[in-house]
């Protein structure tokens, strides 16, 4: 073929190929912008009401943004604590009033966009490990009490620190295209068909709670089925297993009292469950300071779940004589022999789904870590399980929990050192 005619066909289908750019990148720009409106640079700073900075105190204890807005050893709400991720480590930024670091000349406005779109004061796409998806449900009276009261913190000078995400995830093009996939721009959770209760417990779950942001799985881009997905996934870099709370085999609390799902957001205990690991910290830190009628809520919501039906393990753990002497020697002291536990000390391995749920990761981190309580009102000195990641290989590690998933009536499947050594270190 001749250079003329080979022209005659490539010349239309670069001209096709650079319209599909073209209409790729515009559909991208559209997505990103669809429902913002523009805010000026220069919008000034409110002082809110003593009823709005009271009302977004407690809100802000819902949302925990103390946990990750606070450094370790540093000043609270103030930043910097390392965040990571599979694309590398976000830090997050200070939020106390201070005008060169902080929101100090953050308008309402520019506090809303960034809650409800996602952009910061400038207009730059924020990195989703500030949970903006969670939280474009908030409304826009809560969202003005949260400013309020992060306007009325103590002035802290402290520099953001430099986010260490790798390229290409670290530039606005890599954002705008995550957002166009996985992100748009919404409303409080509200169904007339559902009660007043259901509603506040969407409100609180879906939004401020931010639950899905660990009890949802991440595909490799860090996407996910959205607020409303409850499904469980394994938290990325943590190695602990957000159980799905549309599962009986996992979290789910469809069978359970109110009182007893209340008590466990309250007081991290109950006679069903303890919590340990990263929802240890959340209920420290957030939910036990909320009111009884919010976890109430809270839990006529998750109550409410529609459930997966559960499936059988594929092939049960058999127990040998090896993980029985482990078991024996470190663990039967406190849990028992049979594996009943001590109501009120040491939570029974017996019938424990936390123990035989999969993958196996929470069972893995709790013998190596520790399991440790949080402390509340309502348990003020928890009892806890010392660490084993000095103590125990990951062979022994296996063949313990591989015992216990297989005894006691349980009917979990084996684990295996693999197992352990994968879950022993963070990805």
């Amino acid at each position: 073929m001749s250079r003329a005619r080979l022209g005659v066909w490539i010349a239309p289908l670069l001209v096709a190929a650079l319209i599909a750019v073209l209409a790729i990148i515009g559909a991208v720009a559209w997505l990103n912008v669809r429902g913002e409106s523009p805010v000026a640079m220069d919008a000034a700073p409110v002082a809110g009401t003593a009823e709005q900075v009271a009302r977004g105190r407690y809100l802000a204890t819902a949302g925990n943004c103390a946990g990750c807005h606070t450094a370790p050893g540093g000043a609270a709400y103030a930043g910097g604590r390392a965040i990571d991720t599979p694309f590398g480590t976000v830090f997050s930024s200070n939020l106390t009033p201070d005008a060169a670091s902080g929101l100090g000349r953050w308008s309402p406005d520019h506090f809303w966009r960034a809650m409800h779109h996602g952009r910061s004061r400038d207009g730059r796409l924020l990195y989703p490990a500030f949970p903006y998806p969670n939280y474009t449900h908030v409304t826009r009276a809560d969202s003005d009490a949260l400013y309020a009261f992060l306007q009325s913190l103590p002035a802290v000078a402290r520099e953001n620190s430099e986010h260490t995400v790798g390229f290409p995830y670290n530039t606005q093009a890599a954002l705008a295209v995550w957002r166009a996939l996985y992100f748009r721009a919404g409303a409080a959770p509200e169904d007339p068909a559902r009660s007043a209760e259901w509603n506040r417990g969407a409100y609180l779950v879906q939004g401020l709670g931010h639950c899905n942001a660990c009890h949802s799985a991440r595909d490799a881009l860090g996407g996910s089925a959205g607020a409303f997905d409850l499904s469980g996934g394994l938290i990325p870099m943590q190695n602990w297993y957000a159980p799905s709370l549309t599962s009986a085999a996992e979290a789910g609390v469809a069978d359970w009292a109110l009182d007893d799902i209340t008590a466990l957001l309250r007081d991290g205990v109950t006679h069903r469950a303890t919590v340990i690991g990263p929802m240890a910290e959340v209920v420290l830190n957030s939910t036990q300071h909320l009111s009884d009628a919010d976890l109430r809520a809270m839990g006529v919501y998750l109550q409410a779940l529609p459930q997966q039906p559960v499936q059988p393990p594929a092939a049960t753990a058999r127990p040998d004589e090896r993980g029985a002497a482990l078991y024996e020697r470190h663990c039967a002291a406190c849990h028992r022999a049979d594996g009943r536990g001590v109501p009120g000390a040491y939570p029974a391995l017996a019938d424990n789904r936390a123990v035989t749920m999969d993958p196996p990761a929470n069972a893995v981190r709790a013998v190596l870590l520790g399991g440790f309580a949080p402390a509340t009102a309502g348990n003020p000195r928890p009892f806890g399980m010392p660490p084993f990641a000095s103590t125990l290989s990951s062979d022994e590690v296996a063949a313990v929990l591989t015992y216990i998933r297989g005894s006691f009536g349980n009917r979990g499947t084996a684990v295996t050192a693999l197992d352990v050594q994968r879950y022993r270190t963070q990805d």
